[in-house]
């Protein structure tokens, strides 16, 4: 179970340096693509500046996700685990209430996988 956890977790992780990647230096071309549903394609320009930001929050998502894999201490290591993938399981649900449906299965599902098998291991 350990290494199903582990394989869950990273990744959450990688999804959200993709998701920083795309919102922070390709959110007018890969974004475009990605929303193409949620937004209008002239919004795409004059959002750059929101997106990055949101892409800054992903990538800390992704680093607190990193960071649980370096922390020795079996139970600081699932209590991080746990966090991190909470505050993405939260946003996911958020961004499916609030934008589209989609996000919950790309998002907040993978995390919440993630979430119950860091608790059976």
């Amino acid at each position: 179970m350990e290494i199903v956890t582990k394989i869950l977790t990273a990744l959450v992780a990688i999804e959200h340096l993709y998701i920083l990647w795309m919102e922070m230096f390709a959110w007018e071309t890969k974004g475009k693509q990605v929303f193409k549903s949620a937004l209008p394609p002239e919004l795409f320009k004059p959002t750059k500046g929101l997106a990055a930001n949101q892409g800054l929050y992903n990538g800390f998502l992704a680093a607190g996700l990193i960071w649980s894999f370096l922390i020795k201490d079996p139970e600081w290591q699932t209590n991080v685990a746990l966090f991190f993938l909470g505050c993405v399981a939260v946003a996911g649900i958020y961004g499916a209430i609030s934008s589209t449906k989609k996000i919950f299965f790309v998002q907040a599902l993978p995390a919440i996988l993630a979430i119950i098998a860091v608790l059976l291991k």
